[in-house]
C-alpha cells in the first residue's frame, strides 16, 4: 500500500539538482552530436575513440578505455561497429597474440577528417544560448569538476598512464 503521507521532495528540486542538470545536457549534447553527424553514423563514442587510435596508432583496447574513458566490457561494441564500417583494423602482437593492436584505416582516416566540421558545429550549438563569458566560464567550472571527481567515476581517465605503456605521450 502506498504512504499517504506527502513528499517534500519536489520535481523543482529534482530539476535544479546538478545530476539532473547534467544528465539533461548529456542528452543535449548526443542530441546535437548525432543530429550534426547523421551523414557519418558515428556516436561520440565512436567519434573520441577514432581521435584517440589516430593520435596513437597501435593502442591496445584496455588503453584506448583509459584514454577516452570509457568502460571496456562496453568498448568491445564501439571497435566491432568501427571495425565493420572499415575505419579500423586491430592487428595482433609480436608479443601476445590475443592482444590485438588498433591502427585507423584509409577509410577511418577520411571520415574523421571529413566529420570534424559537424563536429565543431555540435560543440558550438550545446555553448551557442550562452554569452562568450558564459561559455568559457561553464567549460573552466566542468573541466575542474571533472578533473576533482576523475577518481569517483566508474571509469576514470588514465590517458597519461595508459599512454606510458605505448612509450607515447598524450
Amino acid at each position: 500500500m502506498p504512504s499517504s503521507k506527502p513528499s517534500s521532495v519536489t520535481m523543482d528540486a529534482v530539476y535544479a539538482a546538478p545530476g539532473y542538470l547534467f544528465r539533461r545536457m548529456q542528452q543535449i549534447a548526443v542530441a546535437l552530436f548525432v543530429e550534426e553527424c547523421k551523414a557519418f553514423d558515428l556516436t561520440p563514442v565512436q567519434y573520441a575513440a577514432l581521435v584517440a587510435i589516430s593520435t596513437h596508432p597501435g593502442i591496445d583496447a584496455t588503453r584506448l578505455s583509459a584514454v577516452i574513458a570509457f568502460d571496456r566490457s562496453t568498448l568491445g561494441n564501439v571497435i566491432e561497429r568501427l571495425e565493420a564500417k572499415e575505419f579500423i583494423t586491430r592487428k595482433p602482437t609480436l608479443e601476445d597474440r590475443r592482444v590485438k593492436l588498433l591502427y585507423l584505416t584509409k577509410a577511418g582516416a577520411a571520415a574523421l577528417e571529413s566529420i570534424m566540421p559537424s563536429v565543431d558545429k555540435a560543440q558550438a550549438r550545446m555553448l551557442q544560448p550562452l554569452k562568450s563569458a558564459d561559455r568559457k566560464t561553464l567549460l573552466a567550472l566542468l573541466t575542474q569538476l571533472v578533473d576533482l571527481n576523475n577518481e569517483a567515476s566508474r571509469v576514470p581517465l588514465r590517458a597519461e598512464d595508459a599512454l606510458e605503456h605505448l612509450g607515447k605521450s598524450g
